[in-house]
């Protein structure tokens, strides 16, 4: 039982650095603690980034993709410009992220069903489309809170912060190519 362990663990620690840009640095984390001191985030973040990284050896697989850090984290790169190891921390939450979301681990967020509907407006226009984000996102998600974000909505629309209908980036057609590839890519891993 023991041999499968720590099989197991090798595996789910291979797969996150092999699936993150310098991820093999993860192996060289002090357990300092300054990725979590520094996060503007750790208070609503389940476990702590460093916390992560320890899970992640110990192949605690389950755990680490049912936590909400991923969730909470806001890619600011604090955790990773201050490791004094150089460790890519934003990065191995983004493979963690992508892990969760593949796996349907993920709970008590509506993240994924935000960073898809995001996505496809992205994809479709080349930029983001608050109005649209806004409705498709609560409409599909959490219809009866839309109604609580109408007064928000028409006040950034009166002010000239929201329009009702989105706009194209120029050569729209060249960032679908690169969206495209970058897909075929991802679907070849």
């Amino acid at each position: 039982m023991a041999a499968a362990t720590v099989a197991e663990n090798n595996t789910f620690r291979n797969e996150v650095m092999a699936e993150t840009p310098n991820g093999h640095r993860m192996l060289h984390c002090l357990q300092c603690g300054t990725c979590g001191g520094s996060c503007p985030s750790g208070a609503d973040m389940e476990l702590t980034p460093r916390a992560l990284i320890a899970l992640i050896n110990a192949g605690q697989r389950d755990r680490v993709l049912s936590a909400n850090t991923m969730w909470a984290c806001v890619s600011c790169y604090y955790c990773t410009v201050r490791c004094p190891q150089e460790i890519p921390v934003t990065d191995i939450i983004y493979t963690l992220k992508r892990l969760s979301i593949a796996e349907r681990r993920y709970k008590d967020t509506d993240a994924p069903a935000l960073a898809k509907t995001f996505t496809d407006f992205v994809d479709k226009y080349g930029r983001s489309f608050e109005f649209g984000l806004a409705t498709g996102y609560h409409l599909l998600s959490r219809p009866l809170s839309a109604l609580k974000m109408g007064p928000m909505g028409f006040s950034m629309f009166t002010r000239g912060r929201m329009s009702l209908l989105p706009t194209k980036i120029r050569n729209i057609g060249q960032l679908q190519a690169i969206i495209h590839k970058a897909r075929e890519i991802g679907a070849r891993r």
